[in-house]
């Protein structure tokens, strides 16, 4: 898979830019602030329907404007598609398909596939637990992705059923029984289909991690493992097969009977995949908090390698940005890194200076500055 050619319309700091692109390597290099990571996120948006950099979309449009577009040719295989996606400032945003429009946005998940590094993925190693849920969906929604309309529900269910037992504080409980209870079975279908998700697909990463991790860092026991909130659940997860959504469902049910007391008490649901956290182990000791800089840094690009190699393994290439991400390695690093994404159909680099880029990924660059895009 690659991308052939890119346009952006009132797109972060860009009022117009259009670029063609080729297989290989293309490198963006500029000062910061200049706008060369607006590029590579515009394409890392069609991939997940969500930016790397930030949590809401309002920031993605051009100051002064109320919407903005990104619009992408991409080649697979011997197939063209056009796929575009305007951010609206207000409502939802809108998509289309070879200029037909479709449903929802989200019906343009899947045809583009694309793994971003950056600085920020220290966090999935030191962050908080909604740091590394926030992974998993990602690429799992690339995989598959009527995971996105599974998740909007889900959240949408939580901020109800949330609403609804911090209404109840100070109540008796039976105030809410009958509407909770259809809260809580929705709550369970869906979460049970999240948690199912990522359960399996931390099954799926294992290997590649700790093959990446061996290629950047040396020989070490890498382990990772889904840990649901609910003890209940947990037991569920440890076997991974068809059945893992219906025990979880069930295992879910009884978490929410056994913890209703304390959530009309505290006001809030404290049961489901949105309390679920991953556990990261290095030689059996937790990489959080135990592991150096350096150890850090090498699980976190074990991680985003892990996950194209997943997506690799479902049949298509997926798309490389390593987004400001030489800077931060040492030359060991550079190198293992740069190794091991060169055999990618298309890379997409973004540097401060040439120098930052190793000499093994040279190839397409254009130089960014002042939000002009010009080939170098």
């Amino acid at each position: 898979m690659w991308v052939q050619a890119l346009s952006l319309t009132d797109f972060r700091s860009y009022a117009q830019v259009d670029l063609d692109f080729a297989p290989g390597v293309t490198t963006f290099v500029g000062l910061n602030g200049q706008g060369k990571t607006n590029i590579v996120e515009s394409i890392a948006y069609l991939a997940t329907l969500s930016s790397h950099r930030v949590a809401a979309d309002a920031p993605l449009i051009k100051l002064g404007a109320n919407s903005a577009v990104v619009r992408a040719r991409v080649r697979e295989g011997e197939r063209n598609v056009t796929v575009d996606v305007q951010v609206l400032e207000r409502g939802s945003n809108k998509a289309r398909i070879n200029q037909s429009p479709v449903t929802r946005a989200r019906d343009v998940l899947g045809i583009v596939r694309a793994v971003v590094f950056a600085p920020e993925d220290l966090a999935l190693v030191r962050g908080d637990p909604s740091d590394r849920r926030r992974f998993l969906d990602e690429v799992g929604v690339q995989r598959h992705p009527r995971l996105s309309g599974v998740r909007a529900d889900y959240d949408k269910v939580l901020r109800q059923r949330n609403a609804l037992v911090k209404s109840a504080i100070g109540k008796p409980r039976s105030s809410i029984v009958s509407t909770l209870s259809v809260w809580n079975e929705q709550l369970t279908k869906l979460g049970a289909d999240i948690a199912a998700s990522r359960a399996q697909l931390v099954e799926d990463l294992q290997p590649f991690v700790q093959s990446s991790y061996a290629s950047i860092a040396g020989g070490a026991d890498v382990k990772m493992r889904y840990r649901p909130s609910s003890p209940r659940v947990g037991q569920e997860v440890t076997v991974i097969d068809e059945t893992l959504r219906e025990r979880i469902t069930l295992a879910m049910d009884a978490d929410l009977e056994e913890r209703a007391e304390d959530e009309t008490r505290r006001g809030i649901t404290l049961v489901g995949p949105h309390r679920d956290e991953v556990d990261i182990t290095l030689d059996g000791l937790p990489v959080k908090g135990y592991a150096s800089h350096g150890e850090s840094w090498s699980m976190a690009l074990a991680l985003r390698l892990a996950a194209a190699d997943v997506l690799r393994s479902d049949g298509v290439d997926p798309i490389v940005i390593l987004d400001d991400v030489f800077a931060e390695l040492d030359s060991s690093r550079r190198a293992h890194l740069a190794a091991l994404v060169q055999p990618a159909t298309q890379v997409f680099i973004t540097a401060a200076v040439p120098q930052d880029v190793p000499v093994e990924l040279s190839g397409a660059r254009f130089d960014v500055q002042d939000g002009q895009v010009s080939p170098a």
